[in-house]
């Protein structure tokens, strides 16, 4: 069988396939007005015939929220809490903003209805549900047509009915619902509602991709769908808990950079992946750090996902004047069509991508391996006249386009770093991407890390990432009870019935029951606090939080109470994946045919510096390059500045730091 790693990305799709013994890459222009397009002709290049295992990082549920087009939408909820989505939390996003304005709730007021109806904190039903207004209103949503229905009732974790019965009435309507139990069984009604109401709203959306895409398939093909966590679903469990796969391509991207530098030896990493729209960062000290509550458009989304932040800045990023007369770039993005300037599709806007090629820091006839050419003397009249504009040079417009978003990515690196407590000068820089190789050891000097890692083929990481993960489900039950009340034998039974539930659910998706294993956390809190941390469940587990605690905030009550709110289990599975062979036979020299020729490149306003050119497929274990060079390879480029130096690992890494 063919194993194969598909990322949708705003510019490109990405493919990664393996078939036992060797890997092939490659990309195909993305088709934004229908993702699946771009995917089924990558697809079609690959096998003969043969049964193929893909893995696929889908975009189209965080494109339905942030584009408003997902499906016609109700909300059914106790009489009285209608309005939880709209209200939300006191908390002001922009507080010196002074025309802020929250995002419009994506169900309005007349697709909110409340029933009467009660289930008590205890999980005993105290009123029962009104199954005549029930029927009244799935009248209403047919009349509406309505297509998905969010179902969240108060205490629903704890017991279910009153959302079971409401299922079972609106299912013979033929809509779609999401019931809160099964997104989020956990306590606090706005996330709970919030995070409902969200996958209630692309779940149709992601039903009709997955069912247009697999009807495109083999018969003998099997797919799966990145979740955010890091792991991959069934696309049946992806058409009901859509909100799942939100960050799936990043999450893959971040999966294979820890594996790739687990490989090579460094375990405390900084994840830097720059494509064609954006940038996702993510610290990862030892292993993969998760998020228990994000947000996306302005809406909080309480399902666990990789800890990652996303900026703006990619090669498709725009620049542009604004109104003061600054020179910005970004968010907007040229995308794939008609893309950058240099693309010669008709793109007017000037972007990253074409200051890069303007300062000689790409190669416009071995982009893509030869297969796109550049078309570097389409840049002259534009970056001529925004320069004007800026009275400035071309060259230190191209300068400025790069530093202004260099500064965006290094924020973000900050904020994922030094905002919570981490030094960057103890990670090493793993870039990854389209773009990121052109970037990252400028950022690595800024920030003052040594150490940059380019993996192989670092344009289509986040496809191999996805062929490199496991098969996860995420469980979770809220038990809000004090430290002296609660025991680990009682604690461990909780987790026994979860580990139940996930072992049953988890080989519906297709792994074998030896390769199952389960991890353990819990949700705590000092009595009193607001919100949790997420710790390791062991059998001191009181003494793991506060040691947590101190680690975090810098102190801890080790004399207070404390409260376990919920039991977190995780199931993971193992399906085959990619074998990596090291490179045992080290060499100094460099091949002849490694050598592409030397190249006036601009690394400062001065003068160009002669810079030369390599082709990393002929590099090999030992060599070594000193800056200032240009290595490109099909996926990307990667540049190492002057006082830089490059060194091949025996994984085929790229290993850059400072002379």
């Amino acid at each position: 069988m063919i194993v194969v790693g598909v990322d949708t990305g705003g510019t490109f799709t990405d493919f990664v396939c393996f078939d036992g013994k060797e890997r092939e890459i490659f990309k195909v222009l993305s088709t934004p007005q229908n993702p699946a397009e771009a995917v089924l002709e990558g697809l079609g290049n690959i096998g003969s015939g043969e049964p193929r295992d893909i893995v696929h990082g889908s975009t189209v549920a965080t494109n339905a929220i942030l584009e408003r087009k997902g499906a016609k939408t109700a909300l059914i909820t106790n009489e009285g809490f209608e309005d939880v989505i709209e209200i939300g939390r006191q908390n002001r996003e922009k507080i010196y903003d002074l025309k802020y304005k929250k995002p419009k709730p994506i169900i309005p007021p007349r697709l909110r209805f409340g029933i009467r109806c009660r289930v008590l904190s205890t999980g005993r039903i105290y009123e029962d549900l009104d199954l005549d207004k029930l029927d009244e209103i799935a009248g209403r949503l047919e009349k509406l047509k309505v297509e998905s229905v969010a179902v969240c009732f108060l205490f629903s974790f704890l017991n279910p009915d009153h959302e079971l019965k409401t299922e079972k009435m609106l299912r013979e309507k033929v809509l779609h619902c999401s019931l809160s139990h099964r997104i989020l069984p956990e306590f606090r009604e706005y996330e709970r509602t919030a995070t409902t109401a969200l996958n209630a709203y692309v779940a149709p959306v992601m039903e009709r991709y997955l069912s247009h895409f697999k009807n495109r398939l083999r018969e003998s093909d099997t797919l799966r769908i990145m979740q955010s966590n890091g792991g991959s679903i069934s696309t049946e469990t992806a058409s009901k808990e859509s909100i799942r796969t939100i960050l799936s391509g990043p999450a893959g991207g971040v999966i294979g950079a820890f594996q790739v530098a687990k490989l090579a030896g460094f375990d405390r990493i900084i994840t830097f992946d720059m494509g064609g729209t954006s940038t996702d960062v993510s610290l990862v000290n030892r292993d993969v750090s998760l998020a228990m509550e994000s947000k996306i458009a302005g809406y909080p989304v309480k399902v666990p996902m990789i800890d990652i932040h996303t900026v703006g800045a990619g090669g498709g990023s725009i620049a542009y004047i604004d109104k003061g007369g600054s020179l910005k770039v970004g968010p907007r993005s040229a995308g794939a069509s008609p893309g950058p300037v240099c693309y010669g599709q008709g793109g007017t806007d000037i972007t990253v991508t074409d200051a890069n090629l303007f300062l000689g820091r790409l190669l416009p006839d071995h982009f893509l391996g030869g297969k796109m050419k550049l078309h570097k003397k389409r840049l002259n009249p534009f970056f001529q006249d925004m320069s004007k504009s800026l009275k400035m040079d071309p060259v230190s417009l191209a300068l400025g386009i790069l530093s202004v978003a260099n500064a965006t990515m290094e924020k973000a690196i900050r904020v994922i770093s030094v905002e919570r407590g981490q030094n960057p000068e103890e990670f090493v820089l793993v870039s990854f991407g389209g773009a990121g190789g052109l970037h990252a050891p400028f950022l690595a000097k800024n920030l003052s890390v040594s150490k940059v890692l380019v993996p192989e083929n670092p344009g289509t990481l986040s496809a191999l990432g996805m062929l490199m993960a496991d098969v996860i489900k995420d469980y979770s039950r809220t038990i809000m009870v004090t430290g002296r009340e609660s025991s680990f034998e009682g604690i461990c039974s909780i987790f026994e019935e979860l580990e139940n539930k996930g072992y049953k659910n988890i080989l519906r998706e297709g792994v074998s029951a030896d390769s199952l294993r389960f991890e353990r956390f819990l949700d705590m809190r000092y009595l009193g606090q607001s919100h949790e941390l997420m710790v390791p469940f062991e059998k001191n587990y009181i003494d793991v939080f506060h040691e947590c605690h101190e680690r975090i905030y810098g102190y801890k009550k080790p004399r207070s109470e404390v409260e376990i709110v919920n039991v977190r289990l995780r199931c993971k599975g193992s399906p085959e994946k990619p074998v990596f062979s090291a490179d045992k036979a080290k060499c100094k020299t460099i091949n002849e045919g490694a050598y592409i020729g030397e190249f006036e490149v601009f690394f400062g306003e001065a003068h160009p510096v002669k810079t030369l050119a390599l082709d990393r497929k002929k590099l090999r274990f030992g060599n070594r390059v000193e800056g200032p060079a240009i290595i490109a390879e099909y996926s990307s480029t990667t540049v190492i500045p002057p006082g830089w130096i490059c060194e091949v690992d025996m994984y085929k890494n790229l290993v850059i730091s400072m002379a």
